[in-house]
C-alpha cells in the first residue's frame, strides 16, 4: 500500500488522471473551446456555411443551426461541455443567439489565453470580464432603437421576425416572416405575455414550392379521415382518448354454434351496442368524432350510416393539440358525451397537397395555427422549419419585452467601442481584461464581414469610424460591396433581451472555465471495452 506512486496519483485509484496548473489545465481547457467555436463561426449570420453532420444513427443534417450541431456532435471535452450547456439554456430562454454564445464564448476564452500567456494571473482576468460585463449591460439599454407595442399587428411582427429568419435562410425572409407573423396574430391570447410557442405548428409538405405554403387557422393532420364522410361545416366535436372499439373480455372462450340462426344472431349483441352508442353521440349533436385510438370497423359502418365524420389521431400530443384547437375535452368513457365536453369547428374537410390527403381543421379564436409549409426536399424542409421555430421564439420574446437593438453586428461595435473607452479609465490589471473583453465583442461583425466576402478589417475599421461620428446603428452590410449600412434603417433588428441573455451565459460559461485549475478524472466505470464496430471480442 505505502510502496505505491508518489504525489497526487498515490490519491487516485488506477487508472485515475490528474492535470493542474495553467498549461495543463486551463490551456488545455480553453483549446477546446476555441476547436467548438471555430465549428459554428463560420455558420454565423444569412452567408453563413451549413454543415454537413451524420450522428450516431446514421441520419443525415444539413444545417446552419447551431442548437442542431452542438446537440448532434455530443461533446465530450468537460469544458466545452461548459459552452454547450450555456448554448443549451440560451435556446431554451431565447430560442435564438446560441451562435453568438458558443462563438462569442470561444473569442473571450482565446483573449483570455493571450492574458494568461503574458503572465497576467487567471483571478485578475476574472474581475475585469465582470468589471466588463456590468458596464455593457448597462450600456445596452441606451441602445434601443426600436420598440414592437401592438403584438397583434402583422406588420410589427414581420418586421421583429424578419432579421431571426433572414440570418437562417437569406432571400425566404419575405414569405416565411409573413407566414410566422400571420400564425402568431392568429393565436396570440388577450394577454400577449402568455404567448405560448406551442400554439404555432409547422406541418411540412414535400413538394410544390415556398410561395405555396399557407397558414391554417387551426390545425392541418397529414392523414384523411376514416369514414365515408370527408367534409363538415360548424359541426359539434367529441374527442375520444381510448379508441372507439367495445372491450373483449380478459379471459379466452370457446363459443360453440349448433346452428344457422345462432351465427346469425353471433353478434347481434354488439352491433346492438355498438349502434346505442353511436345513436347516442349523433343525438347529442356530434358530427365529428376524434378518436386517439383504434376505430372498429362496426363502428366505422355505423358512423357512416350516420353521417358523423371520423379521424384517428395516433399521437396523444396531438391529441392534446386538437382538443386546445376545438374547445372539447376529453372522453375516457365508452358513451355518449355530455355537453361541456364537445367542442366546435368551423369547418373540418379532407385536402390533397402534393399528392398527400390531409385533414384540414378551422376554428374560430383558434388557439393554434398550423403552418403547412411546402418545399423539394426533406433537408430543405428541415432547415425552414429551425427558422420558423427561431422566429416564433423571437415572437414569444418580444411579447415579453418588445425591445430591440441594431443588428449587423452594430450593437456589438457599439459596445466594444464604449468598453475601450471605459477600459481606459480602470485601474490595475483588470484593465487589460476590459479591453480584451472589447476585442472579443469584434467577433460577431468580424465573422459576418467575413462570410459576406469582405475584408474584415476594413469592415471594423469602417465600423469604428462610423461609431466614432456617432452613427451608432452602423452595421456590416453583407448584400452590397458598401461595407456600412444603417441597421435600424434596414429593419435588421435583434432583440434587447436575447442579446443580453446570450451575453449574460456566455460569460457565466467562460469565468466557470477560467475558474478550473485543476482536472481530477477517475477511471471509467464497467468493464474493458467490446471489439470494434459493435462486434464480439476475439477468443
Amino acid at each position: 500500500m505505502f510502496n505505491q506512486r508518489s504525489g497526487f496519483q498515490s490519491l487516485l485509484k488506477d487508472g485515475g488522471k490528474h492535470f493542474s496548473g495553467v498549461d495543463e489545465a486551463l490551456i488545455k481547457n480553453i483549446e477546446a473551446c476555441k476547436n467548438l467555436a471555430q465549428i459554428t463561426k463560420t455558420s454565423l449570420g444569412p452567408y453563413g456555411m451549413n454543415k454537413l453532420i451524420i450522428n450516431h444513427l446514421g441520419k443525415h443534417f444539413v444545417t446552419s443551426d447551431t442548437n442542431t450541431m452542438i446537440t448532434e456532435l455530443e461533446v465530450m471535452h468537460p469544458a466545452a461541455k461548459l459552452i454547450v450547456m450555456a448554448a443549451k439554456a440560451q435556446e431554451q430562454e431565447c430560442g435564438d443567439a446560441t451562435n453568438l454564445v458558443v462563438s462569442l464564448g470561444g473569442e473571450l476564452l482565446q483573449r483570455a489565453e493571450e492574458l494568461l500567456k503574458e503572465g497576467i494571473h487567471a483571478n485578475d482576468v476574472y474581475k475585469g470580464y465582470e468589471l466588463a460585463i456590468d458596464k455593457a449591460l448597462e450600456s445596452l439599454e441606451k441602445l434601443v432603437c426600436w420598440t414592437c407595442d401592438d403584438l397583434k399587428s402583422t406588420e410589427q411582427l414581420t418586421k421583429c421576425v424578419q432579421t431571426a429568419i433572414a440570418s437562417k435562410e437569406l432571400g425566404t425572409e419575405t414569405v416565411l416572416s409573413k407566414l410566422v407573423a400571420e400564425a402568431c396574430v392568429n393565436c396570440m391570447p388577450p394577454t400577449p405575455s402568455k404567448f405560448d410557442t406551442d400554439s404555432v405548428r409547422v406541418t411540412k409538405v414535400q413538394g410544390g414550392y415556398l410561395s405555396q405554403s399557407f397558414v391554417v387557422e387551426g390545425m392541418a393532420i397529414a392523414r384523411p379521415t376514416s369514414g365515408m364522410v370527408q367534409s363538415k361545416e360548424k359541426a359539434k366535436v367529441a374527442v375520444y382518448a381510448e379508441g372507439i372499439d367495445l372491450g373483449s373480455t380478459e379471459t379466452k372462450g370457446t363459443v360453440l354454434l349448433e346452428n344457422a340462426d345462432q351465427l346469425m344472431n353471433f353478434t347481434k349483441g354488439e352491433e346492438q351496442k355498438m349502434e346505442e352508442f353511436i345513436r347516442g353521440v349523433r343525438d347529442a349533436g356530434v358530427e365529428v368524432v376524434i378518436s386517439g385510438g383504434s376505430i372498429s370497423d362496426i363502428a366505422l359502418h355505423y358512423m357512416n350510416k350516420y353521417k358523423i365524420m371520423a379521424l384517428k389521431i395516433s399521437s396523444k400530443f396531438e391529441l392534446r393539440r386538437i382538443c386546445r384547437t376545438v374547445g372539447a375535452t376529453s372522453i375516457i368513457r365508452t358513451g355518449p358525451p355530455i355537453p361541456e365536453e364537445c367542442g366546435y369547428v368551423e369547418s373540418i374537410k379532407v385536402e390533397e397537397i402534393s399528392s398527400q390527403k390531409f385533414s384540414i381543421i378551422k376554428t374560430r379564436d383558434s388557439k393554434i395555427s398550423t403552418i403547412v409549409l411546402r418545399s423539394a426536399t426533406p433537408n430543405v424542409l428541415d432547415e425552414l422549419e429551425r427558422a420558423i421555430d427561431n422566429a416564433v421564439h423571437v415572437v414569444r420574446c418580444t411579447a415579453l419585452s418588445g425591445k430591440f437593438l441594431p443588428g449587423g453586428g452594430a450593437t456589438e461595435i457599439e459596445l466594444s467601442h464604449q468598453l475601450q473607452q471605459f477600459g481606459a479609465t480602470v485601474p490595475g490589471l483588470e484593465q487589460y481584461a476590459v479591453l480584451k473583453f472589447a476585442e472579443a465583442l469584434e467577433v460577431a461583425p468580424k465573422i459576418l464581414a467575413e462570410n459576406a466576402g469582405h475584408s474584415h478589417v476594413d469592415a471594423i475599421t469602417a465600423l469604428y469610424a462610423a461609431h466614432e461620428k456617432g452613427e451608432k446603428t452602423a452595421g456590416v452590410d453583407v448584400e452590397s460591396s458598401s461595407l456600412v449600412c444603417d441597421a435600424a434603417e434596414k429593419g435588421i433588428l435583434d432583440h434587447a433581451k436575447t442579446k443580453e441573455w446570450a451575453i449574460r451565459f456566455t460569460l457565466d460559461a467562460v469565468l466557470t472555465v477560467l475558474k478550473v485549475d485543476q482536472i481530477i478524472m477517475a477511471k471509467q466505470a464497467g468493464g474493458p471495452k467490446g471489439g470494434g464496430d459493435g462486434q464480439r471480442d476475439a477468443d
